[in-house]
Parts: structure tokens; sequence; C-alpha cells
């Protein structure tokens, strides 16, 4: 137990943990954006079989370190380029995740159905409960697809940083637990906010597209990408704020005064 008391595990745990935390910040609204296509009793179940399922796919990476350095040794060469099997998962992420993204855009953007949700969801009978559990379990696949990519870029990350397995399991633990609690919140601010939903959906394009560029040894820092993605938010919520104001005076003014 003497390890439990050395400062430097807890410092890199610590560093760690929020490492994993900013890294999951693009699985939170994946996650979240698909949960809001369903109905709002489930959404809470699919937020949690969603992260447990990330949970689960980097601890069982952690425990195969050797398969995963791997991935990195070249497969083939395409053009003189070098492709492994990272690269190719991380390819296959990042092109599920732009046209899942473009997708959404153009469902949010073109043809938004009411409340999200297919017609047949909000008809009565088996044929509707069938429709549902599709839905639901669709979700959940396509949440299981991409938690196995950001769980490979995360858990390299990972390994790159501590070599300690216990801290690394530790820290992917502690950072799908905050999660867990920042799901719902997030998720409930983006449905409440098509303009910001459309925004997230704009950002994981740029994952993807980043994603892509990975694979072909093109790397794009992810720090550029979350400044230009929070000075985004930032312009948003001054957005959101000036039209509560606007709407504030509007109804202030149709008010009749007392007399």
């Amino acid at each position: 137990m003497d390890f439990l008391l050395d400062p430097n595990l807890w410092i890199a745990f610590a560093m760690l943990t929020a490492l994993e935390i900013v890294l999951g910040i693009d699985n939170i609204i994946f996650i979240s954006i698909l949960v809001g296509r369903l109905p709002p009793e489930k959404r809470d179940l699919a937020r949690r079989l969603g992260l447990g399922f990330a949970m689960v796919s980097r601890l069982a990476l952690l425990f195969s370190l050797s398969w995963i350095m791997g991935l990195k040794e070249n497969l083939f060469h395409v053009f003189g380029q070098g492709i492994s099997g990272r690269d190719i998962v991380l390819f296959l992420g990042g092109a599920f995740l732009l046209w899942k993204a473009s997708h959404e855009i153009f469902v949010e953007v073109e043809a938004r159905e009411e409340d999200g949700l297919p017609e047949a969801v909000n008809t009565d009978g088996v044929a509707a409960k069938q429709a549902g559990n599709r839905l639901f379990w669709g979700t959940i696949g396509q949440i299981g697809v991409i938690d196995i990519v950001f769980s490979l870029d995360s858990v390299i990350t990972a390994v790159g940083m501590v070599d300690n397995l216990s801290v690394m399991m530790a820290a992917v633990i502690a950072s799908v637990g905050v999660m867990l609690f920042a799901a719902k919140p997030i998720g409930d601010f983006v449905d409440a906010h098509p303009s910001v939903k459309v925004l997230a959906l704009a950002f994981l394009v740029m994952v993807g597209m980043a994603l892509t560029a990975e694979a072909f040894e093109v790397h794009v820092p992810k720090a550029y990408i979350y400044a230009a993605m929070s000075f985004s938010l930032v312009v948003e919520f001054l957005n959101i704020r000036s039209r509560k104001k606007r709407l504030a005076k509007a109804a202030a003014k149709q008010t009749p005064n007392p007399q």
C-alpha cells in the first residue's frame, strides 16, 4: 500500500484523469445528440449504456497493450504511405463520424421531424414498440462503434503519459464517472437549444476530419479544434443571452400595465 503515498502517482492520476475527461468531450457530445432522438424515458438508460460501453472498451484496450502497440506497425503501403491497423481504425471511425454528423445536420436543418423521432415511434401498438426498440438498439450500436474509435485514441494517449496500468485504469474509471454526471445536463442543454446542437454537430465534423487526417499521418492538434469550438460556444452563449433579453423586453411591452 506504500505506492498510494507516492505523490508522483497521484499527480499522474490527476493529469491523466483531466486529459481523459477533455478527450471524452467529443464522446459526450456524440452520445447526447444520438440519445436526443430517443423517447425521453429511454435517454438516461441509453446514456448510461453508451458511457458504460466506453469504459469497458477503454479498460479492455488497456489490458491488451501489446496488441495496441502492434497496431502502430505498418500492414501495407499505399503510394509510399505506410498504413497500420490504427490508421485503418481511425479512418473508418472518422469516415463514420463525418457521415453521421453530416446526416444529423441535414435532419436538424432540412428535414427535422416533430420531437426528433420517427413517426412510427409516436403511434400505438406492437409495430410502434418494435420500431422504438430498433431505434434504441440502433442508437446503442452507433454509440458503441464510435466509442471504440475514441477509446483507441484515449488509450494511446494514456500509454504515452503513464506507464502504470493501475493508474491508467483508475483514471479511465474516474473520467467516465465524471462524464456520467455531465452527460445529462449537456444533453438537455443541447436539446433545448437547436443552434447549439448544430454547432456541436459541426464540432463532430471537425473531429471526424481530424481522425481521417490522422490516419494519413497528418496530425491536427486537438487543442486547435477545442479552441475554435470554445470560441464558437462563447459567441453562441452571447447570442442565446441576447435572444432571451429581447424576448423578455417584447413580453414586457405586450403585458398591459395595471391601472
